[in-house]
């Protein structure tokens, strides 16, 4: 009877196998798929215009943080407490300079063959590793920093 309040993800699941993996395997080929379509639009894009010339890891690297530069441009010199009014005001231009970063970044990691998504992953793990919940929780720390909780040091 709880296949009709919880049906299973699809019919093939293993019934060993847990829910909440089973969702984060949809998750996560539902977002290897939308990435891999906007990547092959925006490569669509540059191809189309024959920017691949122009396009090499160098200059994709400098269209990054350039834009990213672009972005804190929107927040220079406003307080935390202006930060939700500039939020609200420039939302458009914020949605722009956030997309122009995330253009060029899928570019370049699908120009140098890296799989975004099991990059993120590694490196997820890396500061999982790095920023322990126990040492990191509510702090601004770098992890060279962290005290341990059981020595104090």
């Amino acid at each position: 009877m709880d296949h009709i309040h919880n049906p299973p993800l699809y019919a093939s699941r293993a019934p060993s196998q847990p829910r909440a993996l089973h969702f984060r395997l949809l998750h996560s080929y539902f977002l290897f798929t939308m990435l891999e379509a906007v990547t092959a639009r925006i490569r669509a894009f540059r191809d189309e215009r024959d920017w691949m010339q122009f396009h090499n890891p160098k200059e994709l690297a400098a269209a990054i943080a350039i834009e990213a530069a672009e972005l804190q441009e929107i927040f220079l010199w406003k307080s935390p407490a202006e930060t939700a009014d500039v939020v609200a005001a420039k939302n458009e231009a914020l949605r722009d300079e956030i997309a122009d970063i995330a253009v060029y970044l899928l570019e370049l990691a699908d120009n140098l063959g890296i799989d975004l998504i099991e990059a993120i992953d590694a490196k997820m793990a890396k500061n999982a590793a790095k920023y322990p919940v126990e040492k990191a929780r509510g702090s601004n720390l770098k992890y060279t920093e962290l005290a341990d909780p059981e020595s104090g040091t």
